[in-house]
């Protein structure tokens, strides 16, 4: 991201359906990022009960700094990745030492923070990462959330809505993928019915018959 090179920092947020190619995109991102260091953490549904688990798990490789942090903000960190015992920290210390240690560390080298299936996210991870996301501006640090939807934490965020391919792309995909020409009447209809969502386009011909596929048996997704 080029405005992390620049020394400034930044948060986008990329949506859209199941399939469309945001964690392409952001890894595609992530190869392009020659000389800064990436945090990388996934939502994960069953740990979204669990407070703080994505942000332990972006954190991870810089746990050795956390005894860096201002007594309280060191503390904070500790109890929450379950380093230290004590009642539950507040969340608003667990932002604020998150927005230390991510721009200590973008200060010694710009820093890039991946967030994939941002949906799934512990609602303790996600404010906090998006409280450091919208306090960065002069750090160079960015983030990157990747999400089916936009949920109430990051609703407010700049955005970047992905679609589906245009129909003579999705067609191109969709003929390489296949062996075989594929009638042109059974194309169009799988581009339609997929909406060209490229993960799609390339799953659903392998549930079909090649007599399918040739159009013999009609259109095929009906049934």
């Amino acid at each position: 991201m080029l405005q992390t090179r620049r020394g400034e920092g930044g948060a986008l947020v990329v949506h859209g359906d199941p399939g469309v190619g945001k964690t392409a995109l952001m890894d595609y991102i992530v190869g392009s990022t020659d000389g800064i260091q990436v945090l990388r953490t996934v939502g994960n549904e069953a740990e979204m009960e669990l407070p703080f688990a994505a942000l332990q798990q972006l954190c991870a490789p810089i746990l050795d700094r956390i005894g860096q942090l201002p007594d309280p903000q060191s503390r904070a960190l500790k109890v929450a990745f379950g380093l230290a015992s004590g009642d539950p920290p507040e969340r608003l210390l667990v932002g604020l030492a998150s927005l230390t240690l991510l721009s200590e560390l973008a200060a010694e080298r710009p820093i890039l923070c991946v967030i994939d299936d941002a949906q799934w996210l512990d609602q303790a991870s996600a404010q906090a990462l998006v409280f450091v996301a919208r306090r960065v501006a002069n750090a160079p640090a960015s983030f990157v959330f990747g999400a089916r939807v936009i949920t109430d934490e990051l609703r407010g965020l700049p955005e970047l809505l992905l679609d589906g391919l245009g129909e003579s792309d999705a067609r191109d995909l969709l003929a390489s993928a296949l062996p075989h020409r594929l009638d042109e009447r059974v194309l169009g209809r799988i581009v339609a019915e997929t909406h060209g969502n490229p993960l799609a386009l390339l799953e659903l011909p392998r549930g079909l018959s090649p007599a399918r596929l040739g159009g013999g048996f009609g259109l095929p997704i009906s049934a």
